[in-house]
């Protein structure tokens, strides 16, 4: 018999070394190597050929006729707006997102929602008690939806319930990192259980019919928790994002094999559960009665929804010789560090004797590079201390040169703030007005500090 040999597994990353060391060589964090048994290696299965003694596979065209996968629509028309039009049979969905940030609530409302539908719909937790998710369910007034709902860990087990009369139309497993495999040795939440308990689970549904949610925790950096293969398994990947202390949430695709990732969906946290908005752009606007120096609206583009969000900026002076600060919230610091520096070098501000804080109205994190004009007409309302119209906006990517560059779909994202009384905006040359929006062009830094000073 040949001795099993012993490797040393990351759990932060899934790098497998030969023997034990404080630090990961790959990853480079401390003390996540734990000792995993593996396949023993005998000398036929190092001589032993794959070449040979398989099945022949059938190939097929690449132009073979196919229909379009059908779609479940869960009730949620922010959840449909993300996953790309609903669930898929068959398919297997990830969410990740902070502690207390919703994901339980949202995918037991979206199983009610269902299970009230005429779907089957089962719900196994692994992280609370039956009667835990039942008080939850009568808080969110879902105690009367037919779900079926249990408590276990075991993959073995659940799969051999799952194949008891149909499949379900939905199977919900809250969270991944608890469920363990009895094939493998280890503690649940280790890289090997979660790959084995993920592979399992995405087989079943495969074969079954049955669309897959699987639930992960994220780690400190906001990254989902276990190995990184588990969102290359998986059909879509899903992050929950949102402050804890602001009422609204956004459900973000990174991944879909089954439609776009540039898709969101806004939900606000009320008493009751999770309520979709209809219109994001009234949540993250601020209601004021004049204009205030340092505040600029930017149309964002998530997707194809356009949402109107709130920058704010703030400029303070500081005695010769001290070292400002920079501070930003819900934006690329980097990205505020070029603006800084094209507007020194080709407008002649001085922002290196003053700290610059920089915030994203309502906790919404943008990374449209469209942003940059809205950004830097609220630093120099903010150092001029001139105020932008309320009913203007502003957007344009600004390069290195100090040249306000096009963006994407400018008409869509002027006829939401049309919508929401807007008459004018600074843009970048070339793009015309809709309706009573009027298009002021901007072609460089330098114009958009004279526009400013004049009033914009």
């Amino acid at each position: 018999m040949a001795k099993p040999q012993t490797r040393y597994v990351c759990q932060a990353c899934g790098s497998v070394a030969s023997k034990w060391m404080g630090q990961c060589p790959d990853c480079g964090e401390w003390n996540t190597l734990q000792q995993e048994a593996a396949a023993a290696v005998t000398p036929f299965v190092q001589k032993h050929s794959l070449k040979t003694g398989g099945r022949v596979l059938q190939m097929q065209p690449l132009d073979a006729a196919i229909e379009l996968p059908k779609r479940l629509p869960t009730g949620f028309a922010e959840l449909d707006r993300a996953l790309g039009g609903g669930l898929v049979p068959g398919s297997a969905v990830l969410i990740g997102g902070d502690p207390g940030i919703g994901k339980s609530t949202l995918l037991l409302q979206a199983a009610g929602r269902m299970a009230r539908a005429g779907h089957r719909v089962a719900y196994v937790s692994g992280e609370e008690a039956a009667d835990q998710v039942r008080l939850r369910a009568r808080r969110l007034g879902l105690a009367d939806a037919p779900v079926q709902l249990a408590a276990a860990t075991s993959v073995r087990d659940i799969l051999t319930t799952m194949g008891q009369g149909a499949a379900p139309t939905l199977l919900v497993i809250d969270s991944i990192q608890t469920m363990h495999s009895d094939q493998l040795e280890g503690a649940p939440g280790t890289v090997s259980q979660v790959r084995a308990a993920s592979l399992e689970l995405i087989s079943w549904a495969k074969t079954s019919g049955t669309a897959l949610i699987l639930v992960g925790h994220v780690t400190k950096d906001g990254q989902i928790a276990g190995p990184r293969v588990l969102e290359h398994m998986v059909d879509a990947v899903l992050y929950f994002e949102g402050e804890g202390r602001h009422q609204y949430r956004v459900l973000r695709a990174v991944k879909n094999r089954f439609g776009g990732t540039d898709e969101i969906g806004v939900f606000a946290m009320e008493s009751d559960g999770l309520a979709e908005v209809k219109n994001p752009s009234c949540l993250f606007l601020t209601q004021r009665e004049k204009a205030v120096a340092g505040a600029v609206v930017f149309p964002a583009l998530e997707g194809t929804r356009p949402v109107l969000v709130e920058l704010q900026a703030l400029t303070v002076r500081l005695p010769s010789g001290a070292t400002p600060r920079r501070a930003v919230v819900g934006w690329d610091s980097s990205r505020l560090a070029m603006i800084l520096a094209v507007l020194e070098a080709r407008a002649g501000l001085g922002f290196g004797g003053a700290e610059v804080y920089l915030n994203v109205a309502g906790g919404l994190r943008v990374v449209d590079p469209a942003a940059d004009l809205a950004v830097a007409a609220a630093l120099v309302s903010a150092l001029l201390d001139l105020p932008v119209p309320g009913d203007a906006l502003a957007f344009g990517e600004i390069a290195l040169s100090g040249e306000v560059r096009p963006t994407a779909h400018p008409a869509l994202r002027l006829k939401e703030a049309e919508k929401l009384g807007f008459t004018r905006a600074l843009v970048p040359p070339g793009v015309a007005g809709v309706g009573a929006l009027k298009a002021v062009p901007v072609s460089s830094v330098a114009a958009l500090v004279d526009r400013i000073k004049a009033g914009a």
